[in-house]
């Protein structure tokens, strides 16, 4: 399966990236990691450098792109032009009445997004 993983370098990113890297090693997966620009608060660059350290210690081998402008929209483009089977995304909390809370991209990505979307709470 061609997986496609989106993130912007948050807690919620690097987890979905670990279950990510332990699917695409156990199943046999082709991996992308796209860094989206989500934020002031984590730095595409560092978290590119990250990401790349952590496939490497995975023994995996991955591209790790970055894509520039709206973070859902550059990512469910990307997806559907590079023909992935999947988009990964990570996040998602629970209110306090037990309903799932998205932040902005989980939710574009997951409504707009023609490809399958996987998202890892």
């Amino acid at each position: 399966m061609n997986v496609l993983l989106g993130m912007g370098g948050s807690p919620d990113g690097f987890d979905a990236l670990e279950e990510t890297l332990t699917r695409a090693r156990d199943a046999g997966d082709e991996l992308t990691v796209a860094v989206l620009d989500t934020s002031d608060d984590h730095d595409p660059d560092d978290v590119a450098s990250e990401v790349r350290d952590r496939v490497d210690e995975a023994g995996i081998e991955a591209e790790v792109t970055q894509l520039s402008g709206h973070p859902g929209s550059q990512l469910s483009q990307f997806a559907e032009r590079e023909e992935f089977d999947r988009i990964v995304i990570g996040g998602g909390q629970r209110s306090p009445m037990g309903k799932i809370e998205l932040g902005e991209v989980a939710e574009f990505v997951l409504l707009n997004a023609d490809t399958t979307v996987t998202l890892v709470r």
